[in-house]
């Protein structure tokens, strides 16, 4: 029995909770994961686990031998890391996912200057808007706005992005200026939805000015689950959106999108970077999170981008044509 194998094939069968969802993420079969545990146990000569035929459970004495064996598998690493030719420069493959917005305008525009720090990290870098399960889908840590409310995962805050309120010059050709927010709710004006997940409501935003300060949802005829596609809705005339001003921010300057109520405030969203707290903060994982960091605190704290308006005038459309909302 290899016991390095062993101890790790233990450890992912009670942080997955099943010998199949292990062996996927380890790369073996399931045969050989039961088999490196088996032996584990014959070694200790202890049931480390209860096994059903739809669950898998940790017995007490394997709850206390994995916090041992988390950390001997982290002080292994960092041994092997300080003992390599390069020791001072992370190496090893890094798995993140990340919402699509902060992908496309921040984080790739600035990859090149991480890969020439750090060339010796392969980064598998997933770009999507859904709720990944890190011990699942074997995810190092992901990157997340709003507020983390999954309590077995470590969060640690990177920024917090300013929002605003947009429409395409189109749409506000057709149904006019918004002069307060709950001009939104009624007709001829709609929002474009958000939904963090296909089981949720779509976000709503929180707009104050002075004492008054109102929660909108506003009417949707439309609602998306990617961050991008929210984008290019808002471009393409389909509604109102509140927006992230780093995304906004290239729109703005195009004239594809104008804000809107800018004498209202919104509620900033918290970004947050969040990875399991039994999984050994690597010299990888380390310094991808202090880049992240300073990456995102430079690209949101840039003033929210402003087009000249009149208060009630609808500004015109690009090329001087006012183009209808699908």
């Amino acid at each position: 029995m290899d016991r390095f194998d062993a101890m790790q094939a233990f450890a992912r069968v009670v942080e997955t909770g099943s010998f199949t969802r292990a062996a996927s993420t380890l790369h073996m079969s399931k045969t050989t994961v039961t088999q490196l545990v088996q032996q584990l146990e014959a070694r200790l000569r202890v049931k480390l686990l209860h096994r059903t035929t739809r669950k898998v459970n940790v017995t007490a004495d394997g709850a206390a031998y994995y916090e041992h064996v988390v950390r001997l598998l982290g002080d292994l690493d960092d041994a092997e890391t300080s003992l390599s030719a390069a020791a001072t420069v992370p190496r090893g493959r890094l798995r993140v996912d990340v919402p699509s917005p902060l992908a496309r305008f921040i984080l790739i525009p600035a990859l090149p200057a991480f890969q020439a720090a750090y060339p010796d990290i392969q980064l598998d870098l997933g770009v999507s808007d859904r709720k990944v399960d890190l011990i699942d889908e074997n995810v190092d840590c992901v990157i997340r706005g709003g507020q983390i409310t999954d309590e077995s995962l470590v969060a640690k805050p990177i920024g917090a992005l300013g929002l605003g309120v947009y429409a395409a010059p189109g749409y506000l050709a057709h149904v006019g200026m918004p002069q307060h927010p709950k001009d939104l709710i009624e007709a001829p004006h709609r929002v474009i939805g958000f939904l963090r997940d296909r089981r949720g409501k779509p976000m709503s935003c929180v707009m104050q000015r002075g004492d008054e300060r109102i929660e909108i949802l506003g009417r949707h005829t439309l609602w998306v689950d990617d961050g991008n596609a929210y984008l290019a809705a808002g471009v393409a005339g389909l509604g109102a959106l509140w927006l992230p001003h780093y995304m906004a921010r290239e729109a703005v300057a195009n004239g594809e999108l104008v804000p809107l109520l800018t004498d209202w405030t919104l509620d900033p969203m918290p970004l947050f970077l969040a990875y399991r707290p039994n999984r050994h903060v690597s010299a990888k994982l380390r310094v991808f999170m202090e880049w992240v960091a300073g990456v995102v605190d430079e690209a949101v704290n840039v003033p929210e981008p402003r087009t000249p308006q009149t208060a009630g005038t609808a500004p015109r459309a690009r090329h001087g044509r006012a183009a209808r909302p699908t």
